[in-house]
């Protein structure tokens, strides 16, 4: 066994050996820039880019002609937002969303307020749900969009994707989904109503610095205004030089995701019952959302009595994280935790344990010693 224990999955993970193996080509040999259809070298780089998108495709039940790649999630969900409500503006200005989103969501939210759009913010219950019948009142005839996660990042909670796409559709507005977390852990289906749909390889076992859009193109059809201009990339949507070793890892890592999610899935969570089991016999530790709708391989636990982060700083031989990578500078509780109505105490006890490909039982007995020994040094 390795040290440290690496329980931080959902932050980022390792690069797959096979992806990196298909990647290894073309940062040398195969060193082709995409849009150059004058030559060989330019054309294997663009077969490459095809056979990544076909597969990026197949994960998510798409066509690979509505795959936009990005430099990643990030991107993609400002392309959707900011693009969409450009786009449909003369429609109306009104979008709805959840206060549990990842900041990439809600930061470009808070922009587009500034831009004159009306941002609606649905609570969630306990378990980190929203209600459906809430999210029915929020519309009005001014909303074009709605844009809710399908597995937070924080917790795993699954969010009811195929009921909130029809409540949306028969509003007459779009659907959006920031699929960061589900996609290769979970079946993600764009047939299930979703009309953009951002995803990003690094979650999977692929490269940092690549990611994808899902932008529908019938029944209906989306259209989006660009963010990014200068060369009409990516059907014009995302301008820029392909980074095609990227693109080439992403692809291959949605076809391992494709082949391998289900055994993963088959074996982690029963790896995480196992710690979540073993830790709350520690008493007052609790499991925080959904225990029913809920990623396979993520666990949220709130340690009754103990800061988070000074529960991280004694685990120098397991990395866990208190919440999204993105806000881990942050001193306030988290706002995902906040939003299911736990008090500011327990928010700044909790901490996510994340498991992953690599994840062995081994592992986790480690990670278990080690947290029970730091929780009863801490509360002592």
């Amino acid at each position: 066994m390795n040290l440290p224990v690496f329980l931080d999955y959902n932050s980022t993970t390792p690069i797959d050996e096979r992806v990196l193996q298909e990647m290894l080509p073309y940062f040398s040999q195969k060193f082709g820039n995409a849009s150059s259809r004058s030559h060989a070298f330019g054309w294997e780089a663009e077969a490459a880019v095809d056979l990544a998108r076909k597969r990026t495709a197949q994960l998510i039940h798409a066509e690979p002609d509505e795959i936009i790649f990005t430099s990643g999630a990030t991107e993609a969900i400002n392309l959707a937002l900011k693009g969409a409500f450009e786009s449909y503006r003369g429609k109306g200005n009104r979008i709805i969303t959840v206060s549990t989103e990842h900041k990439a969501v809600l930061d470009t939210c808070k922009h587009l307020e500034q831009t004159g759009a009306a941002i609606t913010y649905l609570g969630v219950d306990r378990e980190g749900l929203i209600n459906l019948n809430e999210l029915k009142k929020s519309f009005t005839d001014k909303t074009i969009l709605v844009c809710i996660m399908a597995a937070n990042n924080e917790t795993g909670v699954l969010q009811p994707i195929p009921q909130i796409a029809s409540i949306t559709h028969e509003h007459g507005a779009i659907m959006m989904s920031d699929t960061s977390q589900a996609c290769g852990k979970i079946n993600v289906d764009v047939n299930d109503g979703v009309d953009l749909l951002c995803m990003s390889a690094h979650k999977i076992y692929g490269p940092k610095g690549v990611g994808a859009l899902y932008v529908r193109r019938k029944n209906p059809r989306v259209y989006l205004i660009a963010q990014m201009h200068g060369g009409g990339h990516e059907k014009n949507l995302r301008s820029g030089t392909l980074n095609v070793p990227g693109i080439v890892g992403m692809g291959k890592a949605c076809e391992l995701s494709e082949k391998e999610m289900w055994d993963d899935a088959a074996r982690l969570s029963p790896l995480r019952t196992r710690l979540e089991q073993l830790l709350c016999d520690l008493q007052m530790v609790y499991i925080n959302g959904s225990i029913r709708n809920r990623l396979p391989n993520t666990t949220n636990l709130s340690f009754e009595g103990i800061d988070g982060n000074e529960l991280i700083r004694e685990l120098k031989d397991v990395a866990v994280a208190t919440g999204s990578a993105c806000t881990s500078a942050l001193p306030e509780p988290s706002h995902v935790l906040s939003a299911m109505g736990l008090s500011k105490q327990l928010a700044q006890s909790s901490v996510r344990f994340s498991l992953g490909r690599y994840t062995t039982k081994e592992e986790i007995d480690f990670a278990v010693e080690r947290v029970t020994k730091a929780v009863i040094k801490l509360r002592s």
